[in-house]
């Protein structure tokens, strides 16, 4: 039976990883199994029903295995269709029969693989990847004969064969006296493969010298006389397989059903382009494949940033004497002593051989750091008319805070993964909060430069802009909150400023809009809150958030900015995201949604220390647990969790691993059970009685401050009908492409003012506005009801802590189970009624 064989295949891959017994290759399983791996990874996903199945030791192991896969699988493409266009499919009789186009490309291939599992400690990082990719190509181009080739390669070679410098291996001279100068001599193939690819040139020529070449001398290659021989290149690379216990991507070359991509995935590396329909008017586009979706993210970078020096400009040393205290030689310095770190830290995750790399891309975080500090500082001389910011350019937190903002928009455009998921990449060792041990930040300071840094820097892409309101949002969940945050002294502060009834934001401020309009000198410098001044004095002596050594408080501390800020928006997220799960939970209970919201952020007020190495989601489902609990509403611990796991940005430790005491952790039922509810108990009951407590006002929902002026909007009711403004964000001027041009030929595009053409493409569109039918039914398919998890096997007495309190003695296990069922079934079809008016509401964010 081919599905319990599956089934069976799963079972041992998961205890296998949780006992850390893998006696056998993730290949390998899936062979004796007869499972592809997209098929693998979405049973495991079926599999964990029961939260308890699945561990996050056996989670990380699969996200890292599916990364490398996704990874893989674009180079693989990529790699194909670039040999097709430098080889010819039928080279000239002359050419010997063992170099025909199967062995280049398996020669290729293998030693790309071993290449890159040798050099790289982070093996799902595609831009190194692929830049090491066009390293292996631009060596064996130079060693193929030139009847191989096809233009503009040929021609390439032929000049490089004449000059002589890479053809010495020919004439039996020893290879590896090859230096780094003569490279650079024969630079022509890697220029042509770079202005290909629109890669970044001189990024190449590094990870040519610093990592391919001592690659190449490790394993041996250089020593021989032309090609290597594959078979000594694929036992090297096998013992790296063997030992890694993953995924042969040798059998990439052979097509291999087990690493087969699923239909999707497959329509997006599509080498062919379709043929457009007869009634469109121009070819079709496909969309982006990953790596050049890569390579355009980070050209836009380089764009950018080509013409910002890598030293403070004339402007910003024009700031720099005006200080009182001239901050110049201790900002470049600062400079200096990460840049130096940053490179340790870069190579110790990357790989050894990978510093100057790391180099290369601190040092455009340098541009980005000084660009948008001199943004910044002409928007202040603006707002406050002083020239002397003595105070904020000396403080060094939000040097490092901006530094390492502008490091992690770097890091971020080169890190995007082939693997998306839900619009955001996925992570890799690199990403955010990395970028906060390297640089010793807390990310409460972090926090407070990122709202400053989107606005001084226009140029900033969609990408980038969501990237980092999503760090903010991690800030406010979880990492501000974390042991050590200067975010718990500045809270004791505040209430010891007025006596414990002081709250670090009052709840009559909940429901009066968000005001965007704090900068980071705002909140770096100055606890005061003062609406009536217009803004902080900037070369003063006000006291700095939680800093040490500096001048006294007096007697009557100052309210913080920066704290009374940061809790407007924790309110904020904290609200979106419980009505995100209300609405898929308890709809039909509106009158539930004020008490458990009242709950909510009385515990982010008054019992802060409950989020102390905690998550916000953790306490959010606390509170819609305990209210439903004390009201009667059947709503299960199980049923929370599987919705939940639906929520975007979630992640299974969050309910799977909770802290309950000093290093020992549990699931969140243990955590209600022992820590919540005990804490909490008294008010929670206060909500069973007729005379509930005052109601805590709902926040004001803002317009986010992060959307572009001139992005495309969604058209509420329709179906992926989106208006967007004429003008374009880019011109072909500034050298990047079009967005309509970067679009897929799928989307109509209709620009208001201009002439459109034929009214069949209008109709098209009130077509698709107007097809209610394909709108429920896709809600339906895509927010389908939480299926509920059979059961809890963590919890301290075996089961949920509603279970069984909701049915009588008498009744038997089946009545039991077929009231769960039914409970469980009109859920559903409630859910599915309610999810096209939820939309909106669950997106909002």
């Amino acid at each position: 039976n081919k599905k319990k064989k599956e089934t069976w295949g799963v079972c041992i891959f998961i205890v296998a990883v949780d006992l850390d017994e893998i006696t056998f290759t993730f290949t390998e399983l899936l062979k004796s199994i007869g499972m592809n791996v997209c098929l693998f990874f979405q049973f495991l996903k079926e599999v964990d029903v029961n939260m308890d199945t699945v561990s996050t030791k056996v989670d990380s192991t699969v996200s890292r295995l599916k990364k490398k896969y996704d990874v893989l699988l674009a180079l693989y493409h990529k790699f194909e269709r670039t040999c097709g266009l430098i080889y010819l499919e039928q080279p000239s009789s002359e050419i010997s029969a063992e170099l025909n186009s199967v062995l280049v490309l398996k020669n290729y291939w293998i030693t790309f693989l071993l290449a890159k599992g040798k050099v790289l400690q982070v093996e799902d990082d595609l831009v190194i990847s692929f830049q090491l990719l066009l390293c292996v190509l631009d060596y064996f181009i130079k060693l193929s004969p030139p009847a191989m080739l096809k233009e503009p390669y040929k021609s390439a070679v032929t000049a490089v064969a004449v000059n002589g410098s890479a053809r010495t291996p020919r004439r039996g001279q020893n290879r590896s006296t090859r230096t780094s100068k003569q490279i650079d001599t024969d630079t022509k193939v890697i220029e042509i493969l770079c202005k290909e690819h629109d890669c970044n040139l001189d990024e190449v020529k590094n990870v040519y010298s610093t990592s391919f070449i001592p690659f190449l001398n490790s394993v041996g290659i250089l020593a021989s006389s032309g090609l290597p021989e594959v078979e000594v290149i694929s036992k090297q690379y096998e013992e790296l397989y063997l030992k890694n216990k993953d995924i042969d991507a040798r059998l990439f070359l052979d097509h291999d059903e087990t690493l087969q991509p699923d239909v999707m995935a497959r329509s997006q590396v599509d080498r062919m382009p379709l043929k457009p329909n007869s009634d469109e008017e121009h070819p079709l586009i496909l969309p982006q494949t990953p790596v050049r979706a890569a390579m355009n993210n980070i050209q836009q970078l380089t764009m950018i940033l080509n013409s910002a020096a890598d030293k403070p400009s004339d402007i910003l040393i024009k700031y720099f004497n005006n200080c009182t205290v001239n901050p110049k030689d201790s900002i470049l310095k600062r400079v200096e002593n990460l840049d130096r770190i940053f490179k340790q830290k870069f190579a110790e995750a990357v790989g050894p051989g990978c510093a100057e790399i790391g180099s290369q891309r601190y040092k455009l975080g340098v541009r980005l750091y000084y660009r948008v500090m001199e943004s910044m500082l002409k928007s202040e001389e603006e707002r406050l008319s002083v020239q002397n910011f003595s105070k904020l350019l000396n403080d060094n937190i939000f040097h490092t805070s901006l530094l390492a903002c502008a490091v992690e928009v770097v890091m971020a455009t080169y890190g995007t993964n082939a693997s998306e998921s839900g619009g955001t990449s996925a992570e890799t060792d690199l990403s955010f909060p990395w970028i906060l041990n390297v640089f010793d930040l807390k990310a409460f300071d972090f926090y407070k430069v990122i709202e400053s840094f989107i606005k001084a820097e226009p140029s900033l892409t969609r990408e980038m802009i969501k990237h980092l309101e999503r760090c903010e949002h991690r800030i406010m969940e979880s990492l501000a909150w974390q042991s050590g945050s200067p975010l718990f002294d500045l809270i004791k502060q505040s209430k010891e400023r007025e006596g414990q009834t002081e709250q670090p934001e009052p709840t009559s401020t909940l429901n009066l809009p968000l005001q965007h309009n704090h900068t980071a000198a705002d909140l770096y410098l100055s606890p005061v809150r003062s609406p009536k001044k217009k803004g902080p004095p900037l070369s003063g002596t006000s006291t700095s958030d939680g800093q040490p050594g500096v001048t006294p408080q007096p007697q009557k501390p100052q309210k913080s900015t920066s704290l009374s800020l940061f809790y407007k928006k924790v309110y904020l997220l904290a609200y979106l995201r419980l009505r995100t799960l209300f609405f898929r939970l308890l709809s039909d209970h509106p009158d539930l949604e004020p008490l458990i919201w009242t709950l909510f952020q009385h515990t982010l007020q008054n019992e802060y220390e409950l989020m102390r190495d905690r998550h916000l989601d953790q306490i959010m489902m606390c509170c819609m647990y305990g209210i439903c609990k004390v009201k009667n509403v059947d709503l299960r611990f199980k049923i929370i969790v599987s919705a939940y796991k639906e929520l975007p940005n979630t992640n299974q430790e969050t309910f799977k691993r909770v802290l309950i005491r000093e290093e020992q952790y549990d699931s969140i039922i243990v955590f209600y059970n022992l820590v919540f509810m005990q804490k909490l108990k008294t008010n929670i009951l206060q909500y069973a009685s007729n005379r509930p407590p005052t109601l805590s006002p709902i926040p004001h929902i803002p317009r986010s401050p992060y959307q572009f002026s001139n992005s495309p909007r969604r058209v509420p009711a329709g179906n992926n009908i989106y208006i967007s403004p004429l003008k374009s964000p880019y011109k072909f001027s500034d050298g990047f492409q079009s967005p309509t041009k970067m679009t897929p030929r799928s989307r109509i595009l209709v620009s208001i003012g201009e002439s459109f053409g034929t009214s069949e493409k209008f109709q098209k569109i009130n077509q698709m506005v107007c097809n209610s039918d394909y709108q429920l039914k896709r809600s339906a398919e895509v927010s389908a009801a939480p299926k509920p998890l059979k059961r809890l096997r963590f919890d301290i007495e075996g089961q949920d802590e509603a279970d069984g309190s909701k049915h009588l003695p008498q009744e038997s296990k089946f009545q039991q189970k077929l009231a769960e069922m039914t409970s469980t079934r009109t859920r559903m079809q409630k859910q599915k009624l309610n999810d096209g008016n939820d939309t909106s509401a669950s997106e909002e964010k």
